[in-house]
């Protein structure tokens, strides 16, 4: 699996981004805080797609809060490559990145639909623990929040 730095506007991106906030829109409507593409392009936020022979695999992002924070952003791994590891791939990736950045905190918000189970069970299972909302976030019986301590 080849991991890259990517456009978030780019044509063969769009399908799977428009699958990802329709999914979200139908179980948490007004409350997904998903990022379009346009969100995806700031300055702030870096981009990656995951790829396996030319094919789509999923893509994920990373935002920065401040010099010691990041947040995980918009992780989706395309329907075709659901339990192929390829999320878990991603998520290390974004991982190694915040350390490398030297942050001492990820964290991450999610919703609390069943659509959501797997992935909170994915950010469980490399340490992600519950925390209270953070930048801008106010809780709701739609989100939970999540952190990771990169200080280590």
């Amino acid at each position: 699996m080849d991991i890259r730095q990517d456009d978030p506007t780019a044509p063969y991106v769009a399908d799977l981004l428009a699958h990802h906030l329709r999914e979200l829109q139908s179980v948490m409507g007004e409350h997904a805080q998903a990022l379009d593409a346009s969100g995806l392009s700031a300055s702030e936020v870096t981009f990656w797609t995951a790829w396996q022979g030319g094919v789509l695999l999923g893509f994920g992002a990373l935002k920065q809060l401040d010099d010691t924070h990041g947040e995980v952003k918009s992780m989706r791994a395309a329907p075709s490559a659901r339990g192929t590891g390829v999320g878990r791939s991603i998520l290390q990736h974004i991982i190694a990145e915040g350390r490398r950045r030297g942050y001492a905190r990820l964290s991450l918000e999610t919703g609390t639909a069943p659509l959501h189970v797997p992935a909170v069970a994915l950010y469980r299972s490399v340490g992600f623990g519950p925390c209270e909302p953070f930048a801008d976030y106010q809780a709701s019986p739609h989100n939970q929040f999540m952190s990771l301590d990169l200080s280590n």
